[in-house]
């Protein structure tokens, strides 16, 4: 009897073991299949929230934000769509206050692209003059650029432009005889689609030639009478005619929607392929005014300078064009604000700081031609300054090299005259008629002040025997 209650002890005992067994096998099964289930689940998770999160590209000018704060943001579960901060744009100009309160703070800019710098020596081509024979012409030389026209003083847009704005605008010319009677005649359309722009920047890319498209921008007489609320005006609001300027309206420098337009038009240029934007006309007018008025555009203690004005606009336009497009911006300044602070601050160009708003390139027009009769320049006296065209363009640069040797300034890329100007009468003008000479001592100037790029201005596209 007591080996047969030993034998029942060890089979409850075994019994027991294999329940255990059994439990703890069920217990590791259940832990398993809930290892699993939450591994596919945090796998979907992430999926979905990689898809829903946006990763900024940072180039090589933009500030990497606080280190603590981006190791926060790893931590936190992104279950929506994250906006991610604009990148910081370092500007070389010290911040202005009155700027600021003036116009607003620069605009953002979400992912900066750096623009490639084109090595220009190019020629001005109006609205794709004689397209055919310049691009023959660059096969046969060493130019590698084209400027175009996409708008210009006084026949508005040139290209086969969609913008809104300008397409609700009327084209008008202004004549003013010597008595001051005043006649504005309808000219059609503002946009004239003279040109198909795509076409042009194929034909253009296809000869290896870069495609730089300039826009008159503040001497805009259609603009001005079509919307006179966006011209200079004096004090009373009246719109000004300058005297200096052909009696023309100018589009109010100080107006952030003239910028606009502006900025709008140069976008849907890169849009149809331009390789470059190019701003003509970045200034004021001459003082001088049909009314004898002053322009006005608020009080004086609370009113940036002229010169604030201009380069507001081109830090703005840098960076809804040049940061955003990855495309250079470049700004035609006049020559005589190398030697002349003065003619500067009338014209809202200031040589020291316009080549520090970040553009690519300053192109400073030093057309021998447009010096008056005994002009200085570096201390030298040039009794008819159009008879040396080395001298001219030399002490020119020479005089601005200060300022152009600041860090960061832009690259400096002059204008070159390549056209007779006769109007200055006989004895004081040079014919550049089957005489490259001229155009090649200007490019020797150039080049020994210590640049390498230029270029070549003809108004009418024509640079048969000027240059070879």
């Amino acid at each position: 009897m007591g080996t047969s209650t030993s034998k029942a002890k060890k089979r409850a005992q075994i019994r027991l073991m294999q329940k255990v067994i059994f439990a703890l096998f069920a217990l590791c099964l259940i832990m398993f299949v809930v290892d699993v289930v939450c591994v596919i689940v945090l796998i979907v998770k992430n999926a979905t929230s990689s898809k829903s999160t946006k990763v900024p590209v940072i180039s090589s000018i933009t500030s990497v934000a606080d280190t603590s704060e981006a190791s926060t943001s790893e931590t936190t579960e992104a279950t929506t769509e994250t906006t991610l901060p604009a990148a910081t744009i370092k500007e070389l100009l010290a911040d202005n206050n009155l700027s600021n309160d003036y116009w607003g703070p620069l605009p953002d800019v979400a992912e900066v692209k750096t623009a490639t710098h084109h090595d220009v020596r190019g020629i001005y081509c109006a609205a794709a003059a004689k397209l055919d024979a310049n691009i023959e012409l660059a096969k046969k030389t060493d130019i590698n650029a084209f400027v175009i026209d996409l708008k210009d003083e006084t026949n508005g847009v040139l290209f086969n432009s969609d913008n809104e704005f300008a397409k609700s605008m009327k084209l008008w010319s202004y004549k003013r005889d010597s008595d001051g009677n005043e006649t504005w005649k309808d000219m059609g359309n503002y946009v004239q689609s003279l040109y198909n722009l795509e076409n042009v920047v194929q034909k253009c890319h296809e000869a290896g030639i870069t495609v730089i498209g300039r826009i008159v921008c503040f001497n805009d007489l259609s603009l001005a009478h079509n919307h006179p609320e966006m011209s200079i005006k004096d004090e009373s609001g009246n719109s000004m005619k300058f005297k200096l300027e052909k009696y023309h309206q100018f589009a109010n420098p100080y107006d952030s929607k003239v910028w606009d337009f502006l900025i709008d038009l140069a976008v849907e240029a890169i849009n149809k392929g331009v390789d470059e934007i190019q701003f003509d006309y970045v200034r004021f007018p001459t003082i001088s005014t049909k009314s004898g008025e002053k322009p006005y555009f608020g009080p004086e203690d609370s009113t940036p300078t002229r010169i604030d004005a201009i380069n507001r606009f081109l830090q703005t336009a840098r960076r809804r064009v040049q940061d955003t497009y990855g495309i250079p911006l470049t700004a035609d300044v006049f020559g005589i604000i190398l030697s002349s602070e003065l003619d500067g601050k009338l014209i809202g160009q200031g040589w020291s700081t316009i080549g520090l708003t970040g553009v690519d390139a300053v192109c400073p027009m030093v057309y021998p031609s447009h010096y008056a009769t005994n002009t200085v320049l570096n201390g030298k006296n040039f009794d008819k300054p159009d008879l040396y065209p080395y001298e001219i363009m030399y002490n020119a640069l020479i005089m601005g090299k200060d300022e152009a040797d600041q860090s960061g300034f832009a690259v400096v890329r002059p204008y070159v005259q390549a056209f007779t100007a006769s109007y200055l009468g006989e004895g004081k003008y040079l014919s550049y008629k089957n005489n490259p000479e001229p155009v090649k001592a200007q490019i020797k100037a150039i080049q020994d002040a210590g640049y390498s790029e230029w270029i070549l201005w003809n108004a009418s596209a024509d640079y048969s025997g000027k240059y070879n």
